[in-house]
């Protein structure tokens, strides 16, 4: 194999297989000397590939981890994998997936040859992922079409849904994604309200990035936190609750089962624990997080949560009663 470049990405990618390569092997697959290998070797490694070498009989070259993050080559079986994996945690809000993964999945996207992408698409249109429903669906590519916007810093247009039902067109510029855990936010300078504005992003339809440059503002907060950003405006748009939560299980037990952004729950005694913290989340999501825990528990406050969740509580013993009129029949279909 004469063409250098070839070589070269056909070598990596033999590396990148986890076992160790004797050079002569590494040689007859390539169809050069062992010298032309060690020069290939040597100009991975000034590429910032870790390849480590091992002497003897029985010694040869592997890929090792080093200090940096090289470039990677990925077969298309692998390729599609991983935009699968990375699509279907991107469609829904997970504790831990925040705006790196979106950002690899556009990454990946932008690149894939339309064989595999058409593959993707068909795997993630054939498959339904079964969810807690604390969190709302969205299509990975309305967030991959977000993310590169704001990677590439292009004026974005999107149709957008308001609380109330209202719908828009926007033209922003989009500043960074943010994740809850249990939403994805969109923070980004409106065009058309000249000011800052977060969006949330299963609202968002149709976005489109203008192929228009910009660049970027300064946050009003002015620490270019865009987390912080979302904090405060969510602080404007609803009443902060203040929680105060006893329940009658164990602090690992329930903080498992608990989202992150509640707050750390601190043990009380055996088999007891207590939550104290400000939630800017809306009251009937608390309340269905709490309930979720699977265990007694008791609010202290605030008491429109105490109401909220007696009202709730009420509605849900009505719905289990006889006079309910709930019938035998099933809905098809039997799990196997």
């Amino acid at each position: 194999m004469t063409d250098t470049p070839a070589r070269l990405l056909k070598l990596l990618s033999l590396l990148q297989t986890p076992r160790e390569w004797p050079g002569t092997e590494l040689a007859g697959r390539l169809d050069v000397t062992p010298r032309t290998i060690r020069r290939d070797i040597d100009r991975l490694r000034d590429l910032g590939y870790p390849v480590e070498a091992t002497r003897g009989s029985v010694g040869g070259y592997r890929l090792v981890a080093g200090s940096a993050m090289p470039p990677l080559l990925l077969d298309d079986e692998e390729a599609v994998a991983i935009a699968v994996g990375l699509r279907a945690g991107a469609g829904h809000a997970i504790e831990g997936v925040d705006e790196a993964s979106v950002r690899a999945l556009a990454k990946l996207e932008q690149v894939l040859p339309s064989r595999l992408r058409h593959r993707v698409s068909s795997l993630q249109n054939a498959t339904v992922p079964l969810t807690r429903g604390d969190g709302s669906t969205i299509d990975p590519r309305t967030l991959t079409a977000i993310a590169s916007a704001v990677t590439g810093r292009e004026r974005l247009r999107f149709a957008y849904r308001s609380g109330d039902g209202t719908a828009s067109q926007r033209q922003a510029e989009p500043y960074r994604l943010v994740s809850t855990g249990s939403r994805w936010y969109l923070v980004a300078y409106d065009l058309g309200r000249e000011d800052w504005r977060t969006f949330r992003v299963d609202r968002v339809s149709d976005p489109f990035a203008t192929g228009s440059r910009f660049t970027p503002r300064e946050l009003p907060t002015g620490s270019g936190d865009a987390a912080e950003f979302l904090t405060r405006s969510m602080a404007r748009t609803q009443p902060e609750l203040h929680l105060d939560v006893t329940f009658r299980a164990p602090a690992d037990f329930v903080a498992a089962r608990l989202p992150a952004t509640l707050g750390a729950v601190e043990p009380t005694g055996e088999g007891a624990c207590r939550l104290r913290a400000v939630s800017a989340d809306s009251l009937e999501w608390v309340a269905l997080r709490l309930a979720l825990v699977d265990c007694e528990f008791e609010v202290h406050g605030p008491a429109h949560l105490v109401e909220h969740l007696g009202s709730l509580g009420a509605r849900l013993t009505r719905a289990a009663s006889p006079s309910s009129g709930t019938g035998t029949g099933t809905t098809g279909g039997g799990h196997e």
